[in-house]
């Protein structure tokens, strides 16, 4: 709290700073905010706490700064933040506001990336209070633990150009690059381009997908065999059993079908 009120005076800024207490709380804090007439909210924290604030000011005037200090810090990494505070706190206070697009799945916003199957299983994991590990050892001694016990599920996948039918590890929904830590998955997604990339990691042998999973690590998953992508602006998701996914690293239980889409340039952020 003395670092953000020691640059933000030095700026010759007028800011009221709040420690978050629980989950949603920071998504409250941003409302109250955006409805007080708030030039501008900064989010310092890891993807959730980006997501929740993001959330309460998508659709609006008030832009988004983020100071990153989580595990991933996915779409800050996105936006080019630096990770030092000071500086980034700065960059938010002075930057220049641009738009970006926001992506929706089952009624929820995300900013960065949604996901179904194997990586909504991790984050579940990850965000588990028992979970002693974070950052990307942590993600890394997960997939390791869990990926061979993994049963991949069967999905119907349908945009308004048809429909096909997918064993998948994971289906990702990328309005950024990367899950964060610089473990890429839609290398072709951009913040502002309205569209979603669809990212499918199939599954065509467990073996197969296996050996394919470093590449997350040296991202190059986008050249193996069992990648795939295309833009969309909407897309349904369907499976026999209801499927856990994830907003920005947060898990969610949904049901047996999704439905997600763009909006594009719905939210603001100052970078």
């Amino acid at each position: 709290m003395e670092l953000a009120r020691r640059v933000t005076a030095r700026l010759g800024e007028s800011a009221d700073v709040f420690i978050t207490e629980q989950a949603g709380h920071a998504r409250d804090l941003a409302r109250t905010a955006r409805a007080g007439g708030a030039r501008l909210v900064i989010a310092w924290g890891g993807d959730g706490t980006v997501n929740e604030v993001a959330t309460a000011l998508a659709f609006g005037d008030v832009p988004l700064g983020i100071v990153p200090a989580g595990s991933g810090n996915g779409l800050a990494r996105e936006l080019g933040i630096s990770p030092h505070a000071e500086t980034a706190l700065t960059a938010a206070v002075r930057g220049a506001t641009r738009s970006i697009d926001a992506g929706e799945i089952a009624g929820r916003l995300f900013v960065n990336v949604a996901g179904i199957g194997f990586d909504a299983h991790i984050a579940a994991r990850f965000n588990a209070p028992e979970n002693p590990r974070r950052g990307l050892a942590g993600y890394a001694v997960l997939t390791a633990r869990s990926i061979a016990r993994y049963r991949c599920g069967r999905y119907e996948i349908v945009t308004p150009d048809g429909r096909m039918t997918v064993r998948a590890l994971l289906i990702a929904l990328a309005n950024g690059t990367e899950f964060g830590n610089r473990i890429r998955i839609a290398p072709g997604a951009r913040v502002d381009d309205g569209a979603l990339d669809l990212v499918i990691v199939a599954e065509r042998s467990r073996l197969g997908t296996m050996c394919s999973l470093w590449r997350l690590v040296n991202r190059s998953l986008d050249r193996a065999a069992i990648w795939s992508s295309r833009r969309v602006q909407e897309v349904a998701i369907e499976s026999e059993t209801p499927m856990m996914f994830h907003v920005d690293g947060e898990p969610l239980q949904g049901g047996t079908r999704l439905e997600a889409r763009v909006h594009p340039g719905a939210l603001k952020v100052c970078v």
